[in-house]
């Protein structure tokens, strides 16, 4: 073959080879996709007992969802200042938590039900710079390290060694925060995040504005980059999955709170409050399964 056919069949081949490659590659499913939730139903949430968060109980056996709302809070509990109840979450083996906040001071609290029925309470001291909101908590599927978030925009979570649970806890000393998880992208207005496995957690983010993801009140997707340990921290690449419903026979400013992810379903419930009148009336916990 002469030289300058041969150039010509080379330069045929290397054009064949390389569109072959680029449609194998473009076949090829992306490396870590995102999830995709589809809407199947929702229930009606009481504004005074189911609008701030819920967590499914795996333990006693047939446990009905647990919700909070400014309803739920014991006098003995407010009247000592912690007015405010965030999304709560139970470990694997039966032990349920609330996050409390108070107006000021300089403390969160964890009140924790073992799954005997008694209650005990584990206070944290606030880190330098750390916000006094308490808006939510994660317990790891191991049990042993509970992700608590800050309102506001932030690029963090914070870990704590999971109260009652972790060894390492007693409600007679301080609740340390042992470690953070770095996010890659902020987020606003986090009200609650659920493990929906070792690695990956689902969070309702009540974000009014919109600039950060190109919507209002996502439902977020948290990939970690490795499983919590209570010993260094970890990466978070957030993904924004799609929009919380937002229906109500009124019109104004939604709110979208708490989260759970209920595993032996596969069933994730996020709790939207409507807004105006029709929070007493139409306000709703969505149910999603994964598609």
């Amino acid at each position: 073959m002469a030289p300058r056919a041969r150039q010509r069949c080379h330069a045929t081949l290397t054009a064949l080879l390389a569109l072959a490659t680029a449609a194998v590659l473009s076949a090829a499913p992306p490396a870590a996709a995102a999830d995709t939730w589809t809407e199947v139903g929702s229930d009606r949430a009481d504004p005074l007992t189911e609008s701030q968060g819920l967590a499914s109980i795996e333990v006693p056996a047939n446990s009905a969802n647990r919700y909070t709302g400014i309803g739920t809070i014991p006098i003995s509990v407010s009247s000592r200042g912690w007015n405010h109840v965030g999304d709560p979450d139970a470990s694997y083996d039966g032990h349920y938590i609330e996050p409390y906040q108070a107006d000021s001071g300089t403390a969160k609290m964890y009140r924790v039900q073992a799954p005997g029925g008694a209650w005990s309470e584990y206070v944290h001291t606030l880190s330098p710079g750390e916000a006094l909101n308490n808006s939510w908590v994660a317990v790891s599927p191991d049990g042993q390290w509970m992700l608590s978030g800050e309102y506001g925009t932030m690029t963090r979570f914070l870990v704590f060694p999971t109260p009652g649970v972790n060894p390492a806890t007693s409600p007679s000393a301080n609740l340390p925060q042992v470690a953070t998880v770095q996010l890659d992208h902020a987020v606003r207005d986090v009200q609650g995040c659920d493990f929906s496995s070792a690695t990956t957690l689902l969070c309702s983010s009540d974000d009014p504005e919109g600039s950060l993801f190109g919507v209002t009140k996502p439902l977020l997707q948290v990939d970690l980059s490795a499983a919590p340990n209570g010993t260094s921290n970890v990466s978070g690449h957030v993904s924004a999955l799609r929009q919380i419903p937002l229906r109500s026979s009124c019109s104004g400013s939604f709110e979208a709170e708490g989260i759970d992810y209920d595993r032996r379903t596969g069933t994730l419930r996020v709790i939207v409050v409507s807004p105006g009148f029709c929070v007493l009336t139409d306000s709703k916990t969505y149910r999603f399964t994964k598609s």
